[in-house]
């Protein structure tokens, strides 16, 4: 994959062969227009460009600023003419598949607006061209280069993850073979349909080429892409395929770690999907590393309110469900605690759900690590023993109104979720970890 998007890069230039009447409109614009890569290089300049500038002005500090401010609209700036002088304009950017196009606009009269929306028309048809894969209907690679790219500097903008899921047809080959290549067409434009009924609307489907294809899971790490991926397996598989009857798919997910290179990105998402299929196909092979356990680590939990991140999961679906289940009544209980001029009915009440809950969990924590032969179960027991007894008395001090929301907060973010969840719990993390890294198919 990685070898692939650096033969996709080389290609990486204005098509707009597909469109000659766009090239036409172009040459023909009463407007000076320059076609520019992404690299800002001018690959195309119509006959009034010519007629009135230097290509030279492209190069120009205030032309290369509004080169770079796409979609900002028309901008008021200064094009140098001759040596010292300069003549006032106005320029806008608009878009390309692989650059943008950058229209001057001397004095626009009506008809000549109007020819610009027919110009933009047909340029949002030919990026919606380039971008689609013609088959399928699916994004196709060069828009998931431009994608990527953008979701990587979100990523570490927003310190929010981000994931691929890259998977392919099992077996596909032997499907064209056995009911010809219409049949093998039928399935890809199929699958793309079940795979966008299964994907978020946040999620992005492309096809990377031939029967393999990514999903881009904006905001997710990779235990929320590992379930992800899961659901378009079970879908895939229990979809019946109108020419072939049942296919599967193998898939593989790596969540990228800030700050390592694109193709170290792909080469680890490469390697998820060689062992899901190397391991017997039709299931879900994932990369258990990501950003979002760095991030994590690095920020703790909030004071005021508990955030759930999914890189606090073990893997084990009990332990997990009810760690989940603990964020959401301590935050319960936080809310209640802070309504001061109500009865403290609710907060009690609150307070009594939370505790029930901590008592339940740490019973079936307990079993299940005694199940797996969890060699530090003795000591954890005692922390659960020391926790339950702190909690006998907060209990008590909520009864005899002498509780404060400080200490409450101090209880369940330092005392259950730093000092426990954070530090006793992780150590036993290891325990489940091929339990969350392959998703196997169903027996």
């Amino acid at each position: 994959m990685a070898d692939n998007l650096k033969r996709a890069a080389g290609r990486n230039a204005v098509e707009l062969s597909p469109k000659p009447a766009v090239v036409d409109i172009i040459e023909c614009f009463p407007l000076p227009i320059a076609v520019l890569d992404h690299t800002g290089e001018a690959v195309l300049v119509n006959k009034l460009f010519n007629q009135k500038y230097e290509q030279e002005i492209l190069h120009s500090p205030t032309v290369r600023k509004t080169i770079h401010e796409r979609g900002a609209g028309w901008k008021t700036l200064k094009i140098p003419y001759g040596v010292h002088d300069a003549v006032a304009c106005r320029a806008r950017t608009v878009d390309l598949p692989a650059g943008s196009m950058l229209i001057f606009d001397d004095a626009a009269d009506e008809d000549v607006l109007r020819q610009l929306d027919q110009l933009q028309t047909q340029v949002s048809a030919l990026r919606r061209l380039c971008s689609t894969d013609v088959l399928t209907g699916a994004w196709n690679r060069l828009h998931f280069e431009e994608v990527v790219a953008a979701e990587i500097e979100r990523s570490v903008r927003h310190r929010q993850p981000v994931s691929l899921i890259l998977f392919d047809i099992d077996h596909f080959k032997r499907i064209n073979d056995t009911y010809g290549h219409q049949a093998g067409d039928s399935v890809l434009r199929e699958l793309v349909s079940v795979t966008r009924k299964t994907i978020r609307s946040i999620d992005m489907l492309f096809r990377w080429g031939g029967e393999e294809f990514v999903v881009i899971a904006a905001s997710t790490g990779y235990r929320g892409s590992a379930a992800l991926a899961a659901k378009i397996r079970e879908a895939i598989e229990a979809h019946r395929f109108q020419s072939v009857g049942p296919v599967t798919v193998s898939l593989g997910v790596a969540e990228r770690i800030a700050p390592e290179p694109a193709e170290t990105w792909f080469h680890r998402l490469d390697d998820a999907l060689y062992r899901a299929k190397n391991s017997g196909r039709n299931r879900v092979w994932v990369e258990r590393l990501g950003s979002s356990d760095i991030w994590a680590e690095e920020s703790g939990p909030s004071v005021v309110r508990l955030i759930w991140q999914e890189a606090y999961e073990c893997g084990e679906p009990t332990i997990d469900a009810q760690h989940l289940e603990l964020f959401a009544l301590a935050n319960a209980a936080l809310d209640a605690s802070f309504k001061t001029a109500e009865p403290r009915a609710p907060f009690e009440a609150a307070i009594d759900k939370l505790l029930a809950h901590i008592v339940k969990h740490f019973a079936d924590e307990e079993e299940i690590l005694d199940a797996r032969g969890y060699s530090d179960l003795a000591q954890h027991k005692a922390a659960h023993a020391s926790l339950l007894a702190q909690a006998d008395k907060l209990r008590a001090a909520v009864a005899a109104d002498r509780t404060t929301t400080g200490e409450l907060v101090q209880f369940l973010a330092d005392k259950v979720i730093a000092q426990h969840l954070f530090a006793a719990d992780r150590k036993f993390f290891s325990l489940f970890a091929n339990q969350l890294a392959q998703v196997s198919k169903r027996d």
